[in-house]
């Protein structure tokens, strides 16, 4: 197996600060590593070193030569004047000039200009490209290409990333937290390119059912040295745990011979004056080893809920729309003490909306929402921290309390007190928010809404930025949370743990209660899909046979001049996509009618069929107009 990158002695530290020393492995063709280390152990830089983006204090990392390697950043730097589509193509300058001339020439219908830059599409294969490209982006929930970078949110500026990174098919790929921003339907889709794709790749991501179900290798970071284990997530977790039992093991041998030693070093230098020099040697080696502290610092989560009544809230009848986009039609439920639900749908189509509307932070149109009396709220915002960037963390935190009373005033902390438990130390404590890293950012987030003590936790994304630690403690946290939970996530693990049932939001304000957690979600959702496959496919079937297929889409050919006008051309690709639409719809409808079942809407249905009917052979007479200037 071919060797593609060589890490060997890579030593990086800011200032007096050690992030890894002597971290040596390599990536061979194939591979698919997953990096895993708590926040601030320097996963983003040796990414980055290796990138050879950032520089290393000493060490070499080997590419094999003519390697291509494709970089995702956590947060990707465009150029915010380009389009979507110019970001994608600006390092293939070719193909780039051939899509401008084409797009160029349909504008001026100059007949002589459109044959050429035909020519050069079909010469760079720009096609095919752009086809590929808006199918990805389309998955990953980008549809206009000609939208700026400027204008899009800092979740689909990474998405458009990902495409590039994607479509400029490197050998290698370096992830770092891909998953970050993703609705779980793009998750799920790149979790599927990237187990079935011939790529080498290196990856950081907290999403521990995408590590489980895409690589074979992890490497941890971890007392400044790397450590691999050949496997996926759950096997690098027993393995994990054998080498840290081991360790500690080992450590407690070298501590009983350091006593030994320790003794025979303080007697009177006398006594031991003919003693060989290696043993004084050996003592002062032992004493280095004993010095390594074994002792994970984690979040310390022991703060409980105040307590909550039986009355929790009721929504009676809410609706909300913003113009044309309706976020909830007639939605009501009644929710109940200790209920811990989870909320999953596709990116824009109102999650965040929903819980913003429960706390009243956004005003419904119609409707009323009941809150319980002894509820008290604790929300965790995905769009981040309001504190003031240029304060320091310790003020922020003593601004909201002088004192922090938790657990109904058994526990009394200083707010450095309290800091200390989500891991910022006294000099930490000092930094300014604005220098704070994502995942400390998110600590002291976490820290501000737990100070509280509430009793219902609206938790919206609140995985992006923690490392799998912490993510673990908070799940442990949340399922043992005496109150109730309502939690917006992409992080299909995290939902499995915690919620009791899930509300899919599919939009149009339709709100579906599926009770159990995502995978279980997930599991009937993928059944149903395949009956009604299985279904369709039978369907259209039948209609080939009765020669209502729809017509294929043709691009132009190499030779042949193009004669649609750009107008013609948009309304020739949307009539294709209309007529398989209409046809799979029919057919469905004809599966339906012949299944022999009792159909309740059948009135309903049969006005709908016959519709579709007239308005399939409209379009298939003015497709076939546009066909023939194809």
């Amino acid at each position: 197996m071919a060797i593609f990158l060589q890490i060997e002695n890579l030593t990086k530290s800011f200032g007096d600060r050690l992030l890894f020393s002597d971290v040596t492995f390599g990536i061979n063709e194939g591979d698919k590593i997953g990096l895993i280390a708590k926040n601030g152990m320097g996963k983003t830089t040796l990414l980055r070193c290796i990138a050879g983006l950032e520089p290393y204090d000493s060490g070499s990392v080997t590419a094999r030569t003519g390697l291509r390697i494709g970089y995702l950043e956590q947060t990707p730097a465009l150029q915010p004047e380009l389009t979507v589509l110019e970001t994608c193509v600006a390092d293939n300058k070719p193909l780039l000039e051939a899509i401008k001339a084409y797009e160029a020439a349909v504008a001026s219908e100059d007949m002589e200009a459109l044959s050429k830059a035909t020519g050069k599409m079909d010469a760079t294969q720009a096609w095919d490209y752009e086809d590929r490209l808006k199918q990805m982006l389309t998955q990953l929930g980008i549809t206009d290409l000609n939208e700026t970078v400027g204008h899009l949110s800092g979740g689909q500026r990474k998405r458009v990333a990902l495409a590039k990174v994607i479509l400029d098919e490197p050998q290698l790929i370096i992830l770092d937290e891909p998953t970050n921003h993703l609705d779980i339907p793009s998750i799920e889709w790149l979790e599927g390119y990237l187990k079935r794709a011939r790529v080498a790749l290196l990856m950081v991501t907290h999403d521990r059912y995408f590590l489980d179900r895409v690589c074979d290798r992890i490497l941890e970071i971890d007392l400044t040295q790397i450590f691999g284990y050949s496997g996926n997530y759950a096997y690098y977790l027993r393995k994990r745990q054998e080498r840290v039992d081991a360790m500690g093991a080992e450590l407690a041998k070298v501590k009983n011979t350091l006593r030994k030693e320790q003794e025979w070093m303080n007697r009177q230098p006398q006594a031991r004056a003919g003693k060989a020099k290696y043993r004084i040697d050996a003592f002062y080696d032992l004493k280095k080893r004993a010095a390594v502290d074994l002792r994970e610092r984690n979040v310390d989560l022991s703060v409980k809920s105040s307590y909550i009544g039986n009355k929790i809230f009721e929504a009676r009848n809410i609706s909300k729309s913003f113009g044309d986009k309706v976020i909830l039609r007639d939605f009501s439920y009644t929710f109940a003490r200790y209920e811990k639900v989870g909320i999953v749908g596709k990116n824009g189509v109102g999650k965040s909306t929903f819980i913003k509307l429960l706390q009243g932070l956004i005003p419904s149109d119609s409707g009323t929402w009941d809150i319980g009396e002894t509820v008290r709220f604790g929300y965790y915002n995905q769009d981040g921290i309001d504190f003031d960037p240029g304060k320091k963390v310790i003020d922020a935190i003593t601004e909201i309390a002088e004192e922090v009373v938790v657990n109904d005033g058994a526990a009394r902390f200083s707010p450095s007190q309290f800091l200390q438990h989500f891991l910022f130390t006294p000099p930490d404590q000092q930094k300014l928010i604005a220098k704070l890293s994502g995942g400390e950012r998110s600590r002291l987030y976490l820290a501000s809404v737990l100070m509280r003590s509430p009793n219902f936790l609206i938790l919206d994304e609140p995985t992006n930025d923690l490392d799998i630690v912490t993510l673990g403690i908070l799940e442990e946290y949340l399922a043992n949370f005496k109150g109730c939970a309502i939690i917006i996530s992409h992080d299909r693990y995290f939902l499995d743990n915690i919620v009791d049932h899930i509300f899919v939001l599919e939009g149009d304000g339709v709100v579906k209660d599926f009770p159990g957690g995502y995978t279980d979600y997930r599991e009937w959702k993928t059944a149903r899909e395949e009956e009604e496959k299985a279904l369709r496919e039978a369907a259209e079937e039948k209609s080939r046979n009765a020669g209502t297929a729809a017509p294929q889409r043709q691009k132009p050919t190499a030779g042949r001049t193009a004669k649609l006008s750009f107008k013609e051309r948009k309304e020739y690709e949307a009539l294709t996509d209309e007529l398989e639409k209409i046809n799979a719809e029919i057919a469905s409808l004809e599966a339906e009618f012949n299944s022999g079942n009792p159909i309740e809407d059948i009135a309903e249905k049969s006005t709908r069929y016959d519709e579709l009917k007239k308005s399939l052979d409209e379009k298939e007479m003015r497709w076939l107009e546009l066909s023939e200037l194809a």
